[in-house]
């Protein structure tokens, strides 16, 4: 079975918020196998070991060490909480605070103690989270599937007629009524059957608003001709995207059309990312881009960060000064410091930046950060 908690944006600026001595953030690659529990459960041991040599290392005393092995080992005492997981493992422990992620994305694992959590890594799920709906169109009948990175298609009940010839109380989408005749009155032919079909078309629609409402994710058509058309000329909703599945989908699984779908979420976070790449350099032309570190540093301590683009692998140790935004690399990471990049990252995310949290080929500059700006700094 998979299971995830993937964070909002609200999740991740609460931990970017926090700040506590003795602040562990512990990330581990895990799997939906339940034959590798038992590895899992000793790479997480092994990690709060490191956790706490850290803890010890920056002056906790042995109370605050144990409070931390005690809380891990609540945790691992919850016979769900390693059965059910996703890809990755994202654990937040304070003082006063245990959180914890179980996220789609492949992350990679560490172990970080600092005043403050590490949530870079974190900001993966919310970039590209590899979710959807798919809407399946057919003039016999509709289907809304929910689709995830790493979890079964799950379908969502609409309140719908079943069918076109349904909808328009008919037995027939050719026209006739419940009598057998042809209905009076009516505009019948392939004309009465497009008219037909754009109502129905609206019901569905009307129907996925409330469903759609609070969602970011992008509505994906599958489908043939003319009923995706007919649903895409009355369609108010904000995520319908153009590349669709083709073809008759009556008779292809929930799965089957999940595994069609993220070729093409692939496809859309790619021109997406293309068109941000391509959107900071015209934005570095004016002026209004920067990928020196230092400089970025300065533009998010001056809530001046529109877009930034970090490398999720790469961590410098050190600090960032909370007036100028000076930086001080550290040649190790210890309790003493942070991540340089984590910690200008949470500044551009408490300034209401996009943050977009990507693999090191896809930062603009080949650095291991770059942002566009809203003022020059």
């Amino acid at each position: 079975m998979h299971h995830t908690d993937i964070p909002t944006r609200s999740d991740i600026v609460e931990l970017a918020n926090a700040r506590e001595a003795s602040s562990v953030s512990i990330y581990l690659e895990t799997s939906t196998n339940p034959a590798d529990t038992s590895h899992i459960r000793l790479d997480l041991k092994n990690q709060v070991k490191q956790a706490a040599e850290q803890l010890a290392a920056a002056g906790a005393d042995r109370a605050a060490v144990g409070r931390f092995t005690d809380e891990i080992d609540r945790l691992l005492e919850d016979p769900d909480f390693l059965r059910y997981l996703s890809s990755s493992l994202a654990i937040f422990v304070s003082p006063s605070t245990t959180r914890y992620f179980r996220v789609p994305n492949v992350l990679r694992s560490c172990t970080e103690v600092s005043d403050r959590f590490y949530i870079k890594p974190l900001m993966r799920a919310l970039t590209f989270p590899q979710s959807a709906y798919v809407l399946a169109l057919a003039q016999s009948g509709v289907r809304l599937v929910a689709v995830a990175r790493d979890l079964p298609a799950t379908s969502i009940e609409l309140d719908i007629p079943e069918d076109v010839a349904a909808a328009a109380h008919v037995d027939s989408i050719r026209g006739r009524g419940s009598n057998g005749r042809e209905q009076l009155g009516r505009i019948q032919g392939s004309e009465g059957q497009k008219i037909r079909m754009q109502e129905y078309a609206q019901i569905i629609d009307k129907a996925l608003a409330p469903i759609l409402a609070n969602s970011k994710e992008p509505l994906i058509l599958a489908g043939a001709e003319p009923m995706t058309g007919i649903f895409r000329s009355v369609s108010t909703c904000k995520q319908l995207v153009k590349p669709e599945i083709e073809g008759n989908q009556q008779e292809r699984s929930d799965e089957q059309l999940a595994a069609a779908a993220r070729p093409i979420l692939d496809e859309l976070y790619a021109a997406e990312l293309h068109a941000l790449c391509e959107e900071f350099g015209t934005r570095a032309s004016n002026g209004r881009a920067v990928t020196d570190l230092g400089d970025v540093a300065r533009a998010a301590t001056a809530n001046a960060v529109d877009t930034l683009f970090v490398d999720i692998d790469t961590n410098l140790p050190g600090t960032v000064d909370e007036a100028t935004g000076v930086v001080t690399l550290d040649d190790e990471a210890d309790a003493s410091n942070y991540g340089v990049i984590d910690e200008i990252l949470r500044r551009a995310l408490l300034s209401d930046a996009r943050i977009l949290a990507v693999r090191a080929e896809d930062v603009p500059g080949g650095g291991a950060l770059a942002a566009t700006v809203r003022f020059p700094v």
